[in-house]
């Protein structure tokens, strides 16, 4: 089934089991073909691919095209890239390490008109270019802004309810790969990861937030939602090549 990309947010805070997957690669043809597939949602990533607002511009114009919402996680959490990436029409942010509830208002105020200080423009694409009145783009932007406070870093972990109380975080991220790097361990599996993972789980669960989480495959997701996960980001565009090229070259050399 296809939904609305504007109802994510509620989607999403209901705790609907919701699949996406990361955008690595800067264009538009694997935001379109994940939308045609019918997946909830991607993640369009600037923090970790060579993204610019230009890359970033079109990938969200693809998006549009598949009818799928888009998130950006964000390289950087200042206010003007945060406007940046929300004016091109983007769902919402996923926000890397919002470590404390100071950061996490910060980023609501930014991306928020009413009781924020979110730029306004009804110029850009989310505005219509135009097509919008003031009134209708502040509504219309409150309503669907979709802002997840990613918990990576082991301080953040005994914050991870308070942010989640907050009004205008949405849901909260496990960032297993840094809380493992940050815990020495070698894995994302890692017993002391997973005991991360369990807490924020808690902490969203006593917030009244979902929880999103990165998975690598199908055992890696079941595993997460059985500690009270509901959104899964699995994999990435380029992830899922791979996996299929893999299997592609493996079949073929079985061939007798």
């Amino acid at each position: 089934m296809r939904y609305d990309p504007t109802t994510f947010r509620a989607r999403l805070g209901r705790g609907d089991i919701l699949a996406g997957t990361f955008i690595k690669t800067p264009g538009g043809h694997a935001v379109e073909i994940m939308g045609d597939l019918g997946l909830d949602f991607v993640v369009i990533d600037e923090e970790h691919a060579p993204f610019d607002r230009q890359a970033i511009d079109q990938a969200l114009v693809a998006a549009r095209a598949g009818q799928i919402a888009a998130l950006v996680r964000v390289a950087s959490a200042a206010p003007s890239n945060l406007l940046s990436v929300l004016d091109s029409g983007a769902t919402g942010v996923l926000v890397p390490h919002v470590a404390s509830v100071e950061k996490a208002r910060d980023v609501v105020t930014s991306c928020r008109y009413v009781n924020g200080k979110r730029g306004f423009s009804n110029s850009p694409r989310a505005g219509r270019y135009g097509g919008l009145s003031l009134g209708e783009h502040v509504k219309l932007g409150d309503a669907i802004t979709t802002i997840v406070a990613q918990i990576e870093d082991p301080e953040a972990i005994e914050h991870a309810e308070a942010i989640g109380r907050l009004d205008g975080i949405d849901a909260l991220f496990i960032g297993r790969g840094d809380l493992a790097v940050a815990m020495g361990e070698n894995s994302p599996d890692a017993p002391s990861v997973r005991k991360a993972a369990e807490q924020v789980c808690a902490a969203g669960k006593a917030a009244g937030k979902p929880v999103m989480v990165f998975v690598g495959n199908a055992a890696d997701a079941q595993a997460m939602r059985s500690i009270g996960a509901t959104a899964f980001i699995y994999s990435s565009d380029q992830g899922l090549m791979r996996q299929a090229a893999a299997r592609a070259k493996s079949e073929i050399t079985a061939l007798t």
